[in-house]
């Protein structure tokens, strides 16, 4: 009987041993390293491509690769988001948006606002709006926004006089007084550094206009408020991804204090923050 109770003794002593060493905190097991998630932007030039490119490494930090994905024209970039090639762009301002919307049953959303480019209209002829002679040909934007944001500056510099000079929708037949009976004609927005070699005055953006070594404020005959943010330049999305956490990295990397500085002082006289 002493032997059964000494053995049976042993065994509990053995099996509290054995819980005991089953209890004990396991060894955490290393954490397995997450692939970054691919988000894909689309744009096509300087500085949206440089802001893009400056925030490749927060995204990284957050768990995403930033593809930027040349297109070659604007018209590109909406075609390739709506067709979910990519997931956001960043070169247009919302009304451009909402043309592309309209004319195409397309669903893109601006998601943030970036940065207020400083239009105005140029000449290699006149140094002064006033000079601009009797017949004078003009070259404006053809897509109806900028054609539109073009008229109204021009209006709102006396140049001309709009129907309804607060209307994003005007056309030249809406202008109601042209006292120097000036020709307009439309030129594709990426082809309009080529107009200023051909005609008397004509519109663009800094990004392009730099190209021609021309900057806004030092050579433009007239030149648009940079504190009105109805044209901000954008980050765009889609309506069934604008909220995803991959649209919102990207939103918050660009709409930090890094890209505010680098507009401040690298577009300055160029561009101004929207955000």
């Amino acid at each position: 009987m002493k032997k059964i109770i000494s053995f049976i003794a042993s065994l509990a002593a053995l099996l509290l041993v054995l819980t005991a060493c089953s209890s004990k905190t396991e060894a955490p097991k290393k954490e397995e390293k997450k692939e970054p998630v691919t988000v894909k932007v689309a744009s096509h030039t300087s500085p949206m491509t440089d802001m893009l490119e400056m925030i490749k490494d927060d995204l990284k930090k957050e768990g995403y690769n930033l593809e930027i994905v040349k297109v070659s024209d604007n018209v590109q970039a909406n075609v390739a988001l709506n067709n979910k090639e990519v997931d956001a762009n960043f070169f247009q301002h919302k009304p451009f948006m909402e043309q592309f919307n309209q004319k195409n049953g397309a669903n893109l959303v601006a998601v943030q606002p970036i940065y207020n480019a400083t239009v105005a209209f140029y000449s290699k002829n006149i140094k002064d709006i006033k000079e601009l002679k009797d017949g004078a040909d003009v070259a404006i934007p053809s897509d109806p926004t900028n054609l539109a944001r073009a008229l109204r500056l021009l209006d709102k510099n006396k140049v001309i006089t709009l129907k309804d000079p607060n209307s994003y929708t005007v056309t030249t037949a809406d202008i109601k007084e042209n006292p120097k009976n000036l020709k307009f004609t439309e030129v594709a927005l990426l082809n309009l550094n080529e107009a200023y070699n051909e005609k008397d005055l004509v519109f663009n953006y800094p990004t392009y206009i730099a190209k021609l070594g021309l900057t806004p404020l030092k050579d433009g005959i007239i030149v648009e408020d940079q504190n009105d943010s109805t044209f901000a330049v954008s980050l765009v999305a889609r309506e069934d991804n604008k909220d995803s956490d991959a649209v919102k990295a990207v939103k918050k990397a660009l709409a930090s204090e890094k890209i505010k500085n680098f507009i401040n002082e690298k577009l300055k006289g160029h561009a101004t923050p929207a955000f």
